[in-house]
């Protein structure tokens, strides 16, 4: 599934500004300290600096390698170019040479604004015990306010959670109107993958909810 025009241009210009998502940015403190991070569809990488800059490795994945270029001067980003949707899944299976990366598994993964459905197994299956799944794009509705109007660019009601069933918790999640920094539509989600302690039936993790 490819982007609409729209999306791409938005996605290009959402990647070079500084700061993060919000939604990322609530939720970046249940990513381990220094744990690797997965950034799909990174774009010019606001996402990948802004976890670069606080001691995550991080690995950039996108197809424009125009977009990448910069992100290559970055300390600890390792840039990929890859194409998503018409290619396998580019992680190797023991993801050698990623500083920080055990078995092609992060301590997040980070997608926002891009929204390929076929991925969802491999986005689930990159993260470690105790991971993070934090994912923010478009949802029905947006056609009414503008791009992306496409409906396969866009989240059916409760979709996201549909994603994760049965394999993830859901530590938030959000379906709604957004006033800023435009009108639109999204659904977002954070859900994590149970530490092994906690997949073996022992603990009770305390993932810590913001305002």
């Amino acid at each position: 599934m490819t982007h609409e025009p729209a999306i791409a241009s938005a996605a290009a210009a959402h990647g070079a500004l500084a700061e993060p998502s919000r939604w990322v940015a609530r939720w970046a403190h249940l990513v381990a300290p220094g744990g690797a991070v997965l950034d799909v569809a990174a774009g010019g990488g606001r996402h990948a600096r802004w976890f670069a800059a606080r001691g995550h490795p991080v690995v950039a994945l996108d197809r424009d390698p125009g977009a990448l270029a910069s992100l290559r001067a970055i300390p600890g980003v390792d840039a990929r170019e890859a194409d998503l949707e018409g290619a396998p899944w580019p992680l190797p299976a023991d993801a050698q040479g990623v500083q920080g990366v055990q078995d092609a598994r992060f301590a997040a993964v980070i997608v926002t604004h891009y929204l390929h459905r076929p991925l969802w197994p491999h986005l689930i299956d990159a993260l470690a015990p105790g991971g993070v799944l934090i994912y923010e794009t478009f949802a029905r509705g947006n056609e009414t306010v503008g791009k992306p109007s496409n409906p396969a660019f866009l989240l059916a009601p409760g979709e996201l959670l549909d994603a994760v069933r049965g394999r993830l918790r859901v530590v938030a999640f959000e379906d709604g109107f957004l006033a800023a920094p435009r009108d639109a539509f999204v659904q977002r989600i954070c859900a994590v993958r149970a530490p092994a302690d906690v997949a073996a039936g022992a603990g009770f993790p305390r993932y810590v909810l913001t305002g």
